[in-house]
């Protein structure tokens, strides 16, 4: 991207300011300001990991700051709410906390959590200098603690009548990252009893009415309402809008807006291969997330498409991975959903059930503690929240959920081959196997992948208490196809007529000189039936 004219691609970019500054590609958003303003004042948005969450608290911040007046024209002009401004635009002081910065070790988080606090008032303080006199703010930087510097500052703002502005992002996040590494305990000693991140919550509470009534706006972030029902009881001071139709499109990138960003660079001679071959793909990868029941549109992850962009305009071709490392990273600590203490959890058979049919039917639920994520209808909406099941329909009355795309199956068949790994019950060579989804995919060399699965079996007894079943044995296997993306792999796919338990996709997009693929047909014969004579019938079936 030589061209100095030509916009850049924000992959990876969370500032709204610098996104302008720099003449970034920016999907306007900015149509939902006036739709928020209209709710009540202290609200709760979920997302799955990178969606743009942060760009959304940005976006607020640059609006609604009372010191950013005079960049109005610049940062807004030729955007929806550049055009029809609401009466509220720069009139707030803004507090933005943003908890990924937060040290997730129980040893230091508290420590981590008071000097992001600090910074952060001090940094308000300096911001705001001409609305607080110079006892005042000696007063709220000698205060003990984060707590209580806010709530001077709500205090004091309650008596100013200043509008303040609290934005916090990713609020459950090193709460998350402590119940993955150091377990439950250690997660129960931050929210309850006398955790201070759940007296900080506490103060959030009271400082929306009564007698320090002095935050008049709040915006949370977050990836699961998990976090927020252990420390406050349910999201009892606002409005959980994650699963809200009205919201659905405020954070991610519509069809249209993924359109109209690859049809921009393609017409500038950057982008090497058709939008609509490119959008197929991304299609398949990154779409197909629906976060409300009755949402009309899909949504695509817009981290994704960003990273899939700049990587073909960058090098010309297609990515090695389809899948973003900072995106798989993000998703392997969620481990702790199916392994808890070196034990396969009762959530791992609700999750293999999925990946076996690729669906579940389940009400959802918009916010449950910890102590009662093993309940089924709280596990499968935590699958939703985090991203790896979205609304697909009805079913008899109950919500239909499914797998989005081909990017979550793959993490969720990782799941299932780390859960068996991570309690011994077994154990392949990964790299082993990928070379032999290689000659299957080039040489047409079948045999040696199920041998090589089938040996593995005789060999580690333990998996075989798990493998009963036809359905089981699919979806352990699809876990194991999918090592690889030389297969986009289908279970149960209607061909010409009929259905194969497996079809084995040439991926001939990203491999245009993959030589075979696959329909697998699964003949299963209980352990106490099988002998010589029910494996030729089968066969011969």
């Amino acid at each position: 991207m030589t061209n100095p004219a030509l916009k850049r691609i924000p992959y990876g970019l969370a500032d709204y300011g610098r996104i302008r500054q720099d003449n970034s590609y920016y999907v306007d958003k900015t149509r939902f300001i006036p739709l928020l303003e209209a709710q009540p004042y202290f609200l709760f948005m979920l997302r799955p990991r990178r969606f743009g969450k942060s760009l959304w608290l940005s976006l607020l911040q640059h609006y609604y700051d009372v010191n950013r007046q005079d960049q109005f024209e610049f940062l807004f002009g030729d955007t929806y709410i550049g055009q029809q401004p609401t009466p509220e635009r720069n009139s707030y002081l803004i507090l933005f906390l943003n908890f990924a910065l937060v040290n997730p070790d129980p040893r230091h988080v508290e420590a981590s959590f008071e000097d992001n606090g600090k910074a952060e008032v001090e940094s308000f303080l300096r911001r705001y200098a001409r609305f607080f006199d110079a006892k005042e703010q000696q007063n709220i930087l000698e205060a003990a603690n984060t707590e209580a510097r806010l709530r001077r500052i709500f205090y004091y703002a309650g008596e100013k009548n200043l509008k303040t502005y609290l934005l916090i992002d990713e609020y459950d996040n090193f709460a998350n990252n402590i119940l993955t590494t150091a377990g439950q305990t250690a997660y129960h000693n931050l929210t309850h009893g006398a955790g201070f991140f759940r007296h900080f919550f506490n103060l959030l509470k009271g400082a929306t009415a009564g007698q320090i009534a002095g935050l008049t706006r709040l915006f949370i972030t977050g990836v699961s309402p998990l976090a927020m029902d252990d420390v406050s009881s349910g999201f009892n001071i606002g409005d959980n809008i994650a699963l809200s139709a009205t919201f659905h499109e405020m954070i991610g990138f519509t069809e249209a807006e993924t359109h109209a960003l690859l049809t921009y660079y393609h017409a500038a001679g950057v982008l090497p291969f058709d939008v609509e071959e490119s959008l197929a793909t991304m299609r398949l990868w990154y779409d197909n997330y629906h976060f409300a029941r009755t949402a009309k549109t899909s949504m695509y992850n817009s981290d994704l498409v960003l990273y899939f962009v700049n990587h073909v305009i960058r090098d010309q071709t297609w990515p090695d991975y389809l899948i973003d490392p900072n995106v798989r990273i993000d998703y392997e600590k969620l481990r702790n959903l199916i392994t808890v203490d070196k034990q396969i959890s009762g959530n791992f058979s609700q999750l293999r059930s999925i990946i076996e049919t690729g669906e579940t039917v389940s009400n959802v639920a918009p916010s449950f503690p910890l102590g009662k994520l093993r309940d089924r209808e709280n596990f499968i909406s935590q699958l939703l929240f985090l991203g790896l099941l979205t609304f697909g329909g009805e079913r008899e009355g109950l919500p239909l959920l499914r797998i989005p795309n081909q990017t979550i199956k793959d993490l969720m068949y990782s799941y299932i081959r780390d859960g068996f790994q991570d309690v011994d019950i077994f154990r392949l060579d990964v790299w082993r196997l990928a070379t032999l989804l290689r000659g299957m995919a080039y040489r047409g060399e079948w045999q040696p992948f199920f041998d090589f699965v089938a040996q593995a079996i005789r060999e580690q007894t333990s998996i075989r208490d798990y493998l009963s079943g036809e359905k089981v044995i699919q979806g352990f296997l699809l876990a194991y196809l999918n090592v690889s993306q030389f297969f986009l792999t289908w279970s149960e796919k209607e061909m010409g007529g009929g259905f194969a338990d497996f079809y084995l996709e040439p991926f001939l997009a990203r491999y245009p000189d993959m030589g075979f693929g696959y329909l697998v047909e699964l003949e299963y014969i209980n352990r106490s039936e099988f002998d010589e004579t029910q494996l030729q019938k089968k066969i011969s079936e």
